[in-house]
């Protein structure tokens, strides 16, 4: 049976880390990029006689991310000990949630070919991270860098609702989106901030019963997991198909070979001897602290997506792109605010923005230009003040000055020339100078109207108003 035949049944676990400043169960700090080992302390280090405090930050953001997907927020849940043995895992545990999460039974929505499709999110749990081996393949050395241990982690595992990598690779987006527009983590794939672990099994299509499934592990981008899923289900299907039995294990993607390679046999829960945490007490959340958060809840990227296309009329690529990120959308509208054609707004900030943020390298909230001021430059445009190649250039300007577009417009001597008499007198020097090419436009070849208005635009140095210098030609040339 060929791998068309098999249908792939893959749900995904989600960690994420919270963007706290200090960690899960003591106050190091959560920044990245620190030397070895220097964001530690006893606590994080599992040093005898210490006792972990809860950072009630990870409380709400729990709470929050709960609530976003529409999961049952409980009341009481309880912290357990997941017992293994790492060299990157100090205290020989991890403080856990197991068998009483935070969160269970929500749902996320994402978009397929065959249109919305609702996943099941499972539970969301809360715990620390383990610090960081380091390999050093030369000196034949493993280091290990505890700075991440005790940075805080969401685990968001979803039901096995997906059915291919694109599903996959379209779930993981969603809920990045999602935890990236709650601010309660950066979305940060390449320093492992946010990660993933893809559990993959397949049946015969047609089957209702689920085949052995593989766990492949920290999959850091979304191009590696859908290679890895792909890798994986055709992996399996060679393995049935030669009249072998899918083990249950956990498996890595090796980027460099383009496959999964075993890294152990997978454990059951029993193996990590999980029980309740003796050193942390059942959390509580209150009602109220419940309804706080419901209230707080910012509009999320699907029902914001939605409505740039109700209330803006926006075409849905457009309002895709524009909602991807939060500041993005907000400076949009904030934008639109000042300048009423959304359409115009959402060109400019596909194109001239989009491309100077880019090139430039320079984030959103480092723009030097107010919202005002961009609508300014776009009234500019449309007034004919400047033309749009010109108001490029403003716009440009603004980008790296936070000068005014007026300013700049006669900074730079880019005003537009409307004045119909000026350009009337240009448009007949060059009928005048080019009365051959006059003859062949009447006789019926109308391609050399662009050769006119060349040769004016160049006449005036490119400030003639095209629509004035297009009507005025129309006229003198006798359409």
């Amino acid at each position: 049976m060929p791998v068309s035949d098999f249908q792939p049944v893959i749900g995904l676990e989600v960690h994420a880390q919270l963007l706290t400043q200090s960690k899960i169960f003591c106050g190091c700090s959560t920044a990245f990029g620190a030397e070895p080992n220097r964001n530690t302390c006893p606590v994080c280090l599992g040093m005898p006689g210490v006792l972990p405090v809860l950072n009630q930050r990870v409380v709400e953001f729990a709470v929050r991310t709960g609530l976003a997907l529409e999961c049952t927020v409980k009341k009481t849940s309880v912290w357990s000990r997941k017992n293994y043995f790492y060299p990157d895992l100090p205290k020989g545990y991890q403080i856990t949630q197991y068998d009483q999460p935070i969160c269970e039974h929500g749902r996320l929505v994402i978009d397929t070919p065959q249109g919305e499709k609702v996943i099941r999110v499972r539970r969301i749990h809360m715990e620390e991270d383990a610090g960081k081996n380091v390999h050093d393949a030369s000196g034949g050395q493993s280091l290990v860098d505890l700075n991440r241990a005790g940075v805080p982690l969401l685990e968001i595992v979803s039901e096995p609702d997906l059915r291919d990598a694109d599903e996959a690779v379209e779930y993981l987006k969603a809920m990045r989106d999602v935890l990236v527009y709650l601010g309660v983590n950066d979305g940060n794939l390449e320093e492992g901030s946010f990660r993933c672990d893809a559990n993959v099994s397949v049946m015969p299509k047609g089957s209702s019963t689920y085949g052995q499934r593989c766990e492949l592990k920290n999959l850091n981008s979304f191009r590696f997991l859908k290679q890895a899923i792909e890798y994986e289900i055709s992996r399996q299907v060679d393995v049935i198909e030669s009249g072998g039995k899918v083990d249950q294990e956990t498996r890595l993607w090796d980027v460099n070979k383009g496959v999964t390679r075993s890294m152990r046999s997978k454990e059951e829960a029993h193996d990590y001897r999980y029980f309740p945490e003796p050193d942390l007490p059942p959390l509580h959340v209150s009602d109220a602290a419940i309804d706080a958060a419901a209230k707080a809840l910012p509009e999320l990227p699907r029902a914001k997506l939605t409505r740039f296309t109700s209330q803006y009329g926006l075409p849905a690529y457009d309002a895709r792109i524009l909602t991807a990120e939060r500041p993005l959308a907000d400076f949009f509208e904030a934008c639109a605010a000042h300048y009423a054609d959304a359409k115009k707004l959402s060109n400019w900030f596909l194109g001239e923005l989009m491309r100077l943020l880019k090139e430039e390298g320079t984030p959103l909230s480092a723009l030097r230009f107010t919202p005002a001021q961009l609508a300014e430059l776009l009234g500019a445009v449309d007034k004919g003040t400047v033309s749009a190649n010109a108001g490029k250039d403003v716009l440009g300007e603004m980008f790296r000055t936070g000068k005014a577009p007026a300013d700049i417009i006669a900074e730079k001597g880019l005003a537009q020339v409307s004045d119909t008499g000026a350009i009337e007198a240009v448009v007949d020097d060059i009928l005048a100078k080019n009365a051959g090419e006059v003859e062949k436009y009447r006789a019926g070849k109308k391609q050399v109207f662009g050769f006119f208005v060349g040769q004016v635009m160049r006449a005036m140095k490119g400030k003639g108003n095209p629509t004035l210098v297009n009507d005025l030609l129309k006229k003198k040339l006798g359409d």
